[in-house]
């Protein structure tokens, strides 16, 4: 068994394909119409483009806000992404303009930063030990 798709509810697609795509450097994968307004919109490791897909999800079921700012509330993030150096993504995150909640804090073997992603979620990224 494996993951195959995650997804992550966003505010607005087209601003969440461009954060994703543009500052965290993800690829776009599907992109297909899904009723009017809506979009079948997943994104892929510019590394591991057969890799697991992330769905931009639009945020409309009326459960997601309460939950969403529940999380944001308390400082806990959605999801996590792994990176090679925490430190060198939170200073080239943070000069493209990214607002993150929580610095690189180092926890023994492993890195992590937290950060806005401008579509209603705060993100982790970490390193993990070798």
């Amino acid at each position: 068994m494996r993951i195959h798709l995650t997804s992550l509810f966003v505010d607005d697609q087209a601003r969440a394909l461009e954060f994703y795509t543009e500052v965290l450097g993800f690829v776009k994968k599907h992109d297909v119409p899904v009723g009017e307004q809506d979009r079948w919109l997943t994104v892929v490791s510019a590394e591991e483009p057969g890799g697991t897909e992330l769905l931009l999800e639009p945020a409309g079921h009326p459960a997601v806000k309460p939950y969403r700012d529940a999380l944001v509330e308390d400082g806990i993030p959605l999801a996590q992404f792994t990176v090679d150096d925490v430190h060198a993504e939170y200073e080239r995150m943070s000069a493209l303009g990214v607002r993150f909640t929580q610095e690189p804090l180092e926890m023994g073997p492993v890195t992590t930063a937290v950060f806005d992603d401008t579509c209603g979620n705060l993100i982790q990224i970490s390193t993990q030990p070798q």
